[in-house]
């Protein structure tokens, strides 16, 4: 079994159009820490990151932010910060990203931009590489990832994803339902969940 002890959310640092994924945020941030586990994310206090701290902090979750010193006026507010419970100020992304990793026991990526995709699948080919077996989901809100998981079908469909039994990320529609599916793939120990095509709608 793979202990669980914090999940990383990989999310946009703009809300979105709609409140959907603003709500998403929250929710999944409440859903983190009501089940014990600590937040770890990439230290904004705005659009759907800061959703995702909130909703943690206020239901009494613990949050570590990490986040590059030049990024720190573009994507928080030094008050709103004051709120984390560990703040990591490191001197460029692959610093973060590096230290995001080694903090975390799973990977979620929520909605997001260009960023938040580059996380993410860096995340899927150091899986694919070899270099860990923690889970990964898609937090698929209102279908957001849809292109993505058809492009990811399309490589392996032409040979381009030749170790995907190595990459295995859920996709949750759900957003209350993440955590849920993250404790549960962790208490199978890795074993396959048939590619991307593991779609948990409803828990």
């Amino acid at each position: 079994m793979n202990t669980i002890r914090s999940i990383c959310v990989y999310c946009g640092s703009s809300p979105g159009r709609g409140d959907a994924y603003l709500k998403a945020g929250h929710v999944l941030g409440r859903a983190i820490a009501q089940a014990g586990l600590v937040l770890v994310y990439g230290g904004g206090t705005r659009g759907i990151m800061g959703a995702v701290a909130d909703g943690a902090i206020r239901a009494g979750g613990k949050v570590t932010g990490i986040i590059p010193q030049f990024l720190m006026d573009k994507e928080a507010t030094r008050t709103a910060l004051e709120r984390l419970d560990d703040l990591v100020v490191t001197d460029n992304m692959h610093q973060r990203k590096h230290m995001m990793f080694e903090k975390s026991d799973a990977f979620v990526a929520l909605p997001g931009g260009i960023g938040t995709v580059e996380e993410i699948i860096e995340i899927m080919t150091w899986a694919q590489l070899g270099h860990h077996r923690k889970p990964i989901v898609f937090g698929n809100v209102g279908g957001f990832w849809d292109p993505m998981l058809a492009l990811l079908d399309h490589m392996r469909a032409e040979g381009f994803i030749h170790t995907s039994h190595l990459v295995e990320p859920l996709v949750v529609d759900a957003a209350d339902a993440i955590v849920p599916a993250i404790l549960a793939a962790a208490v199978a120990d890795g074993a396959p969940l048939e590619g991307v095509s593991s779609v948990i709608k409803n828990m």
